[in-house]
C-alpha cells in the first residue's frame, strides 16, 4: 500500500504569501506617488525654469528630484520650489493625493488660475505657502486642514469673501499672512483672536474695517502685528498693551483717532513701530519709553507738544520720521548721538531751536529734512563729515549765517535745499567735488559774492534755482559743461557783465531766467541752438543789440526779452501776437507785424537823438494819460463791486505754446454743464473756444483730507482757490517741456496762481496715473460697471488679476495696430497709481517709461464733450 502525499500547507506559505502581498502595496505607493508629481509637472510645463530638470523617473528616484522631501518610508512629504519661476494652475487633485504631504512651499512665482476645493483633501498639512503670485477668485474653505501651523497666502491675487469661518478650526496656526490681496470688505475677523498659538498676524491691505476689537490682547505671542493700509476707525485700544512680545507693530494709513493707551510704554521690545497716516492726537510721552525703538514713523497725524527728549537717548534709533503734524519745542539736541542715524524727517512743524550737532555723528545719515519749520542758528560745522548724505533740506525755516565750506562738497549729496532762510556768504568754491549734486535750490536768501568757475565741474546738476539772492559778477563760461542741466534761475540777483556764449552747450536746457539783474551786452546766437528749451526769460536787464535770428527757431512757450536796451527789427517768427509783450520796454525795437512798435521802415532816416526825444515824450504822455483814467476809475468805482475771479489782472497765465484764446475765456467756461469726468485732484471740463477748438481744462484742488484711500496718501499740490506753489510750477513746466505722443500737449497754466502755498516732494503721480487709465480704456473715473465704490483704478487692477492681462481693457476705438503700445501705457499708469506711495515711480521716470514704450503712432487727441475721447 503506497502512502499519499500530504497536500495541506505549511504556515510559512502564509507568510510568503501575506509578504508578497504587502511589497505589491509598497510598490503601488511610490507609483502612485511618481504619478501625482508627473501631473504636478505636467500642469506646469511652460513655465521657464530648471527646477523640473532631475524630475526624470528613469534617471533618478522620486525623492531625489529637485525640491522634493521624503520620508523613511519614501513618500512624499515636503514640495518646497519658491521663487522658480513656476507658470501655470496648480492640480490640487493630484498633489493632496501625496497622503504624507506636510509641507507645500510655491511662493514667489507666477502661478495663476484658482485654487480649487481638492485643496482640502490635503488634511496632514503643516505648511502651506502660496504668497505673491497671480491666483484668481476666492480662497476655498480651509476648515479640514486642522494640522496647520504655517499658512501664508499675502499678495497671491485672490479676491472675493476670504473664509474667515474656517480658521475656527485652524486653532494650531502660528503664522498667518493674508495681507495686499483685494478681499470684499469685512469688519476685523474675530475668528483670529482664538488663534492663541501666532507669532506673526499679517492683514494689512485686505479690506478690514471697524475697530480693533480689545481682545487681540488675547494674542500674548505675538512678535509681529501689521494691520495697516485697511479702513480701522477708532482708538488703539488697551488690550495692544498686553503684546508685550511685540517687536514691530504697523497701523499705519487707516482712520485711527485718539490718543496712545495707556500703558502702551509696557511694549519695551518694540523695535519698528508705523502709525503714520491716521488721525491720532495727543503727546508722545507714552513713547519716550521705547528704548529699542530702530525706526518710528508717525508722520501725517495730529500729534502735539514737544517731543520727549528721551528720544536723544535712543541707542539703536536709525530711522525718525515725524513731518505734518503740530509739534513744537525743540528737537533733542542729543538725538543721534549715540546712535547710527540714517533717516529724519521732521517737515511741516513749529520746531524751534537749532539743528541738533550730532545727528550725522556716526556718518550713517543719508537724509536729512527740516523744511517747513520755525529752527533757527547756522548749520553744525561738523556737518562737513557727513559723507553719507543723499538729501539735505532745510528749506522754509530762519537759519542764518555761513554756510560751512565742506557743505557743498559732500561726495553722495544729490539735493541741497536751502531755499526760504536767511544764509549768507558765497557759494563755496569746492562744490565741484560735488559729483553726485542733481538739484541746487539756494532761492530767496542772501547768499552773495560770485558764481564760482568749479560749478561747471558739477556735472550731475539738473536744477539750479539761486534766484533772489545778492549773487554779482559774471556768470562762468564753466557752466556751459553741465549738459545735464535743465532749469536755470538766476533771476533777482546782481549778476552782471555779458552771457556766456557756452551757455548753448547746455543742450538739456528747457528753463533759463535770468531775469532782473545787470546782463549787458547782446544776448548770445548759441541759445538759439537748445532745442529742449521751452521758456526763456532775460528781462530787466541791460542787453542791447538786436534779437539773434537763431532765436526763430526755438519752439517757446514762455519768451520775455522787456525792459531791456535791444534795437533793430523783431524777427518775423517772433513777431506774432502772443510774444507782443514779450518786447516791452525796448524803444528801440520795430516790427510791421506788432501794434505798439514803431515801422522798421518808417524812420530809418531820422536821427538817434530825434527818435530818443519822441520816445520820451510818447512815454511821458502815456505815463499822463493812464494816471488820468486811473483817477477816473478810483473815483467812479461803485462800493462793493469787486469780483477778482473775473478781472484778468487777477489771473497769471503761463503761455507753453503760441495761444489764440484769453484766460478769460477758458476760466469763464469752467461751468458745471461743461464737466465731463473727474480725477484725484479735480475736475476735468471740456471748454469750446470761440473759435471753435475744443480743449481739456483740469480745475486742480486740494484733496480733502478724508478721502485718503491710497497706502502712504500725500498732500495734494494746490488748494482751491488756485494757490501757487513753486513745486507745483516746476510740475507744470516740466510737464510742459515733454514734447511725446502719449502725453496730451499742455498748453497754458492759469493760476491765481498772489499768494502761494507751501507743499513738499510728497506729491505723487497717482492723479497722472488715473488720467493714463482714461486716455487708454476710454472709461471715466467712475462708471457703474465698475461696482459700488469702486474708481477706475480698482476696476482695472481687479480686471487685470483676473484675467492675467491688460490688453482686453484698452478702448476698443484704437486700432488693433496701436493696442499692445496702449496696453504698456496702461501698465505705466498701474505703476503710477501704486497703493504705497513709495512703490510709485517719479515723474521723470515715467517720462522714461513713456518713451521706452515707443508708440507706433498716435497723432492727437480731442475731447468731446460727453466725455469720450476719440482719437485722430
Amino acid at each position: 500500500m503506497s502512502a499519499k502525499p500530504n497536500f495541506r500547507r505549511h504556515p510559512i506559505h502564509k507568510i510568503i504569501s501575506l509578504l508578497c502581498f504587502l511589497s505589491l502595496i509598497s510598490l503601488s505607493k511610490p507609483t502612485t506617488e511618481l504619478q501625482s508629481l508627473l501631473n504636478f509637472k505636467t500642469s506646469l510645463s511652460k513655465s521657464p525654469t530648471n527646477a523640473f530638470a532631475t524630475w526624470v523617473p528613469d534617471q533618478k528616484p522620486l525623492c531625489n528630484f529637485t525640491g522634493i522631501t521624503c520620508n523613511p518610508n519614501q513618500m512624499v512629504t515636503e514640495i518646497n520650489l519658491s521663487q522658480q519661476n513656476l507658470s501655470g494652475t496648480l492640480p490640487f487633485d493630484s498633489i493632496c493625493s501625496l497622503q504624507s504631504l506636510e509641507k507645500i512651499s510655491l511662493g514667489s512665482n507666477t502661478l495663476f488660475g484658482s485654487i480649487t476645493e481638492e485643496v482640502s483633501n490635503c488634511t496632514n498639512l503643516k505648511y502651506l505657502d502660496l504668497g505673491w503670485n497671480s491666483f484668481v477668485g476666492k480662497v476655498p474653505d480651509l476648515s479640514s486642514l486642522t494640522q496647520l501651523k504655517y499658512l501664508n497666502l499675502n499678495r497671491s491675487g485672490f479676491s472675493g469673501q476670504f473664509p474667515w469661518k474656517s480658521l475656527e478650526n485652524l486653532t494650531n496656526l502660528e503664522f498667518l499672512s493674508l495681507g495686499d490681496n483685494p478681499f470684499d470688505k469685512n469688519p476685523f475677523p474675530l475668528e483670529v483672536l482664538n488663534l492663541e498659538k501666532l507669532y506673526w498676524l499679517y492683514l494689512t491691505n485686505c479690506s478690514i474695517e471697524g475697530k480693533i476689537p480689545e481682545g487681540i490682547g488675547n494674542l500674548t505671542l505675538l512678535q509681529n502685528l501689521e494691520l495697516s493700509c485697511n479702513s480701522l476707525v477708532g482708538e488703539i485700544p488697551e488690550g495692544i498693551t498686553k503684546l508685550k512680545n511685540l517687536w514691530q507693530l504697523e497701523l499705519y494709513s487707516n482712520y485711527l483717532v485718539g490718543k496712545f493707551p495707556i500703558g502702551f510704554r509696557n511694549l519695551t521690545n518694540l523695535i519698528y513701530f508705523d502709525a503714520s497716516t491716521n488721525s491720532l492726537e495727543g503727546d508722545l510721552s507714552e513713547i519716550k519709553y521705547l528704548v529699542n525703538l530702530v525706526s518710528l514713523q508717525l508722520f501725517e497725524n495730529q500729534f502735539s507738544g514737544e517731543i520727549p527728549v528721551e528720544f536723544g537717548e535712543f541707542k539703536f534709533l536709525q530711522n525718525l520720521s515725524l513731518y505734518k503734524n503740530k509739534l513744537i519745542g525743540s528737537l533733542p539736541q542729543k538725538i543721534g548721538s549715540h546712535s547710527g542715524l540714517e533717516f529724519i524727517d521732521v517737515s511741516e512743524n513749529s520746531l524751534t531751536g537749532p539743528i541738533p550737532p550730532e545727528m550725522c555723528k556716526n556718518e550713517k545719515m543719508t537724509e536729512l529734512l527740516m523744511l517747513q519749520n520755525k529752527f533757527t542758528g547756522g548749520i553744525p560745522e561738523n556737518y562737513v563729515n557727513c559723507s553719507s548724505l543723499h538729501r539735505f533740506r532745510v528749506n522754509n525755516n530762519s537759519l542764518s549765517g555761513i554756510v560751512p565750506a565742506g557743505i557743498w562738497s559732500l561726495p553722495n549729496l544729490s539735493i541741497v535745499d536751502l531755499t526760504w532762510n536767511q544764509f549768507e556768504g558765497p557759494l563755496g568754491s569746492t562744490i565741484g567735488e560735488a559729483k553726485a549734486l542733481a538739484q541746487l535750490f539756494l532761492a530767496h536768501n542772501r547768499f552773495s559774492g560770485e558764481l564760482p568757475a568749479t560749478i561747471g565741474e558739477a556735472t550731475s546738476l539738473v536744477d539750479i534755482e539761486l534766484s533772489s539772492n545778492l549773487f554779482s559778477g559774471v556768470v562762468p563760461a564753466t557752466i556751459g559743461n553741465l549738459k545735464m542741466l535743465s532749469n536755470l534761475h538766476l533771476e533777482n540777483n546782481l549778476f552782471s557783465g555779458t552771457i556766456p556764449e557756452s551757455l548753448g552747450s547746455c543742450v538739456s536746457l528747457s528753463y533759463i531766467s535770468l531775469a532782473g539783474n545787470l546782463f549787458s551786452d547782446e544776448i548770445p546766437a548759441s541759445i538759439g541752438s537748445l532745442r529742449s528749451l521751452n521758456s526763456l526769460n532775460l528781462s530787466d536787464n541791460k542787453l542791447s543789440g538786436e534779437i539773434p535770428m537763431s532765436l526763430s527757431s526755438l519752439r517757446l512757450s514762455l519768451l520775455d526779452l522787456s525792459n531791456n536796451q535791444l534795437m533793430g527789427r523783431i524777427p518775423e517768427s517772433l513777431s506774432i501776437e502772443a510774444y507782443r509783450s514779450s518786447f516791452a520796454g525796448n524803444p528801440g525795437l520795430c516790427s510791421e507785424n506788432l501794434v505798439n512798435f514803431r515801422s522798421c521802415s518808417s524812420d530809418s532816416g531820422k536821427s538817434s537823438n530825434f527818435r530818443t526825444v519822441i520816445s520820451c515824450f510818447v512815454a511821458g504822455a502815456s505815463v499822463l494819460f493812464l494816471s488820468i483814467l486811473c483817477f477816473i476809475y478810483v473815483k467812479g468805482k461803485p462800493k462793493g463791486f469787486d469780483h477778482p475771479i473775473k478781472r484778468r489782472s487777477s489771473w497769471d497765465m503761463k503761455q507753453f505754446h503760441v495761444l489764440s484764446f484769453s484766460e478769460e475765456e477758458v476760466v469763464n467756461a469752467i461751468r458745471k454743464e461743461n464737466l465731463i469726468g473727474k480725477g484725484g485732484s479735480g475736475n476735468v471740463y471740456g471748454v469750446r473756444l470761440r473759435s471753435g477748438k475744443q480743449l481739456a481744462v483740469k480745475h486742480i484742488w486740494k484733496s480733502d483730507s478724508g478721502d485718503r484711500r491710497s497706502c502712504r496718501s500725500s498732500s495734494s499740490m494746490l488748494a482751491k482757490g488756485s494757490l501757487w506753489s513753486p513745486e507745483f510750477d516746476a510740475e507744470v513746466v516740466t510737464l510742459s517741456s515733454i514734447r511725446h505722443v502719449n502725453v496730451v500737449k499742455l498748453y497754458c497754466s492759469i493760476t491765481k496762481y498772489a499768494y502761494t502755498y507751501r507743499v513738499n516732494e510728497k506729491s505723487d503721480v497717482y492723479s497722472f496715473g488715473v488720467v493714463l487709465m482714461e486716455l487708454v480704456t476710454g472709461k471715466k473715473p467712475v462708471e457703474p460697471e465698475f461696482g459700488e465704490n469702486n474708481d477706475i483704478v480698482r476696476w482695472v487692477i481687479s480686471d487685470m488679476r483676473s484675467r492675467g492681462s491688460v490688453l482686453h481693457l484698452v478702448d476698443s476705438t484704437i486700432s488693433e495696430a496701436q493696442k499692445e503700445d496702449a496696453a504698456r501705457v496702461l501698465t505705466i499708469a498701474m505703476h503710477c497709481t501704486m497703493k504705497i506711495p513709495a512703490l510709485r515711480p517719479s515723474m521723470r521716470m515715467v517720462v522714461q517709461m513713456l518713451e521706452e514704450a515707443e508708440p507706433c503712432e498716435l497723432t492727437g487727441i480731442i475731447v468731446n464733450k460727453g466725455g469720450e475721447n476719440g482719437k485722430n
